[in-house]
């Protein structure tokens, strides 16, 4: 007789577990409106992704040539190149100064990750005196050339007002600054 309430007490102690378990789990589960709104949160579509990128890469490229063109000027002996030199540094500092400012407006974090432009200042920094011009302009002529690709692309694929209002004040000038550092590249051939 003792068998069965002690049979009795184990049903109602595996049924009394069971109902903990299932209370337990559903206690847990987000509200799915609440779900919701945490994934459109954190949810990120191709066009924020494509102006992050663009954000991120400019800037990059910028603080290059800003470094490159400083260099020059301390470097270089031909005044032409040390006054063009001038130019881009104070062009890609207004345009890195408003990348930074519409960066940060969006909440976007501006990281340094690329290292092979601080691969091509080494070689400018260990270039001799005799060819340095050359390979200033050589990596002048290949960054600005990133760089309006990347304005270019941008221009397409975005329709943010103050992106595109950034890509017509600066794209014309990186092109004239492309333009006269190839000149200057064939007259010092």
């Amino acid at each position: 007789m003792k068998a069965i309430p002690l049979l009795k007490a184990v049903y109602f102690k595996v049924f009394f577990l069971l109902v903990l378990v299932v209370c337990a789990t559903s206690c847990r589960k987000i509200n799915p409106i609440e779900n919701t709104f945490k994934n459109q949160a954190f949810a990120k579509n191709d066009r924020e992704e494509t102006e992050v990128f663009f954000f991120i890469s400019t800037a990059n490229i910028s603080k290059s040539i800003i470094s490159k063109s400083q260099i020059a000027q301390q470097k270089s002996s031909d005044v032409i190149v040390q006054g063009l030199s001038k130019r881009i540094e104070v062009q890609e500092s207004q345009l890195l100064d408003e990348v930074t400012k519409m960066a940060t407006s969006k909440l976007i974090v501006i990281t340094e990750i690329n290292a092979t432009h601080k691969r091509d200042l080494y070689n400018l920094i260990d270039a001799s005196s005799n060819d340095f011009d050359t390979i200033y302009l050589n990596a002048m002529k290949e960054a600005m050339s990133d760089q309006i690709e990347l304005l270019e692309k941008i221009s397409r694929e975005t329709n943010d007002k103050e992106i595109l209002e950034l890509v017509l004040r600066f794209l014309p000038e990186q092109y004239k600054l492309l333009r006269e550092t190839e000149r200057i590249k064939k007259q010092n051939v």
